[in-house]
């Protein structure tokens, strides 16, 4: 087993439990274990913890608490958003609308419905990543059950102007779902603000627990429906049967609480540290491209280093943990469709890499991966004729 790296920067993967939370959630693996649908003390106890989590969840978010459902992670709250949208409302339209750089936690189950015989538009995006909103208008027909678009790209960072996308769906009466799983306890989310009727979130993209999520559910003007994906026992308003991971749902409320007290300050010192790793790579190499332009998540980088493979720089600089894409589908040997939709040549993306950057992440860290990477591309380059080539102008 290989050692642990020393320097973290792939919080967009995941991120450490907070210690806060860990707390918070033990006496419900032990003293206060009851079955959160039982009538009894256990059980009351265990139901109590749940709803104030429900409460936590939801002022992070800025819904209200029965607004809230519980499932095992984002990618559950994805599928129950989309399919349990989209089948619920199959009678009266059988259409989506969903971008192409959008997690595979949504593509696939969008995939999945076209499958079905429901009609999928996928809008493209520009060099930066960003989407056209009037492509968007014009993608949205009187047949569109449902738009998907997400809130912060996993890969870039690029973010997408939930206010504006609220909206045009709102104008032309759609149902409005985003995946805000990476800047919900990064940002400030309203889901009255952006007028998003669905909103999915995991616990472990902020420091809580992992297998455990949320789906919000507008309940009025208008009431969203939705058709169940799990059934045994009418858990969740219906929408998600099975024991309360009660443990799991209070380290989320517990991570929520403490974001939302906590983010601000944190975007803007990651802010600052993201900007220093950039400044400090494109200072000191040439043949770099930034991946994702105009608002990015604050704590996000991904760049393209020309003539370099990007495994072969995370191979040499083990102590440092980094990511070439995705993690979700990091098993895949396809390149990245984030950075292919944003018109990157196969070369760009194989030489792209991600830093995330979280609240551990400090400045000397900061300095020392700039000075480990230049000296580690510079070797890597030192290798290729194509660069040698590309610097005598060849």
């Amino acid at each position: 087993m290989s050692a642990r790296p020393r320097i973290y920067l792939d919080y967009n993967a995941t991120t450490p439990t907070d210690e806060r939370v860990v707390e918070a959630m033990l006496p419900y693996f032990t003293s206060e274990f009851g079955n959160a649908s039982s009538g009894h003390e256990f059980g009351l106890a265990a139901r109590e913890a749940v709803e104030r989590a429900r409460e936590q969840v939801a002022t992070l978010i800025g819904a209200e608490p029965n607004e809230i459902i519980f499932t095992g992670g984002a990618t559950e709250s994805n599928n129950l958003a989309i399919k349990g949208m989209t089948r619920a409302r199959r009678t009266r339209s059988s259409s989506i609308v969903t971008c192409v750089t959008e997690h595979r936690a949504v593509l696939d189950p969008c995939a999945r419905l076209e499958r079905e015989g429901v009609s999928v538009t996928r809008i493209g995006v520009d060099r930066d990543g960003q989407l056209d909103m009037g492509e968007l208008g014009n993608a949205i027909t009187e047949e569109t059950a449902l738009v998907s678009i997400m809130h912060g790209n996993n890969e870039t960072g690029v973010l997408h102007p939930l206010n504006e996308i609220g909206e045009a769906c709102a104008e032309r009466g759609v149902i409005f779902h985003t995946d805000a799983t990476q800047t919900v306890g990064k940002l400030p989310v309203d889901v009255r603000a952006s007028q998003a009727h669905l909103l999915s979130l995991s616990a472990h993209k902020m420091y809580g627990p992992k297998g455990v999520g949320a789906l919000y559910v507008r309940r009025r003007n208008p009431r969203v429906k939705l058709m169940a994906e799990l059934d045994g026992g009418g858990h969740e308003r219906g929408l998600r049967s099975g024991t309360l991971n009660v443990p799991g749902i209070v380290g989320l409320g517990a991570a929520a609480e403490l974001r939302q007290s906590e983010m601000a300050a944190e975007a803007v010192r990651l802010g600052a540290l993201r900007d220093r790793l950039r400044d400090g790579l494109t200072g000191e190499l040439d043949a770099l491209v930034l991946n994702g332009g105009g608002d990015l998540l604050p704590n996000t980088l991904n760049i393209a280093f020309g003539f370099v493979d990007a495994q072969a720089l995370l191979n040499a600089m083990e102590e440092v943990a980094v990511s070439t894409g995705s993690a979700c589908s990091s098993a895949e040997p396809e390149p990245s469709h984030v950075l292919r939709a944003m018109g990157r040549d196969d070369e760009s993306i194989q030489g792209s890499v991600r830093f995330s950057l979280g609240r551990e992440t400090t400045s000397e860290e900061i300095e020392l991966v700039i000075e480990k990477v230049v000296r580690l591309v510079r070797h890597l380059r030192s290798m290729s004729p194509l660069y040698e080539m590309h610097k005598s102008g060849q």
